[in-house]
């Protein structure tokens, strides 16, 4: 280049437009460019069966409701435990999700005797109540929803994972299936 002056303008320029527009957003309100985005509202297509197993850290829960409920609080369905600690729920078709499980061990149980596991992918169908899935979908909640990555991030954590199995190369198996319920 004939001009070394010209060139070092250049790249100023083109350092502070890359700054200005890629990084910072140069003026843009902060909260647009950091505000986490809304998930895509995903629907179950056909009727689905959600099973598992409902548990406290003193082991199997064998009596109480299992509910499934809509993001908003809305019950969509309800079953019993009836002596065994197994639920099986059907989730109607086209309901949006997420869609909360949520298990009370009777009608006039303390609000914090509640555990929940929360259902965002449509294709899943084993989700365990426990309280481990309660803690994770309370931080991804706290987060700002229940997102997958909110979900994935509150369960990193909140249970105890290995190093080695934070991603999909540490782990021997299927990665939806080593939090206990809550993918």
């Amino acid at each position: 280049m004939k001009n070394p002056t010209t060139f070092t303008l250049a790249l100023i320029a083109g350092l502070t437009l890359l700054s200005c527009g890629i990084m910072t957003g140069c003026g843009e309100d902060q909260a647009k460019i950091s505000a986490p985005s809304k998930a895509a509202v995903k629907q179950t297509l056909r009727t689905t069966a959600l099973l598992g197993a409902v548990s406290d850290n003193a082991g199997p829960l064998k009596t109480g409701t299992v509910s499934l409920l809509s993001e908003s609080g809305k019950t969509l369905a309800s079953t019993e435990l009836n002596n065994s600690q197994r639920y099986e729920i059907q989730v109607p078709a086209g309901t949006d999700l997420p869609v909360i499980l949520s298990y009370t061990p009777g009608p006039n149980a303390p609000k914090d005797a509640q555990l929940i596991s929360v259902v965002i992918h449509p294709d899943a169908s084993k989700y365990d109540i426990n309280p481990t899935t309660t803690a994770i979908a309370k931080q991804a909640k706290a987060m700002g929803g229940y997102t997958h990555n909110n979900m994935v991030q509150a369960a990193e954590s909140t249970a105890h994972v290995p190093d080695a199995n934070k991603t999909t190369s540490g782990f021997r198996g299927d990665p939806t299936t080593q939090y206990g319920g809550w993918h």
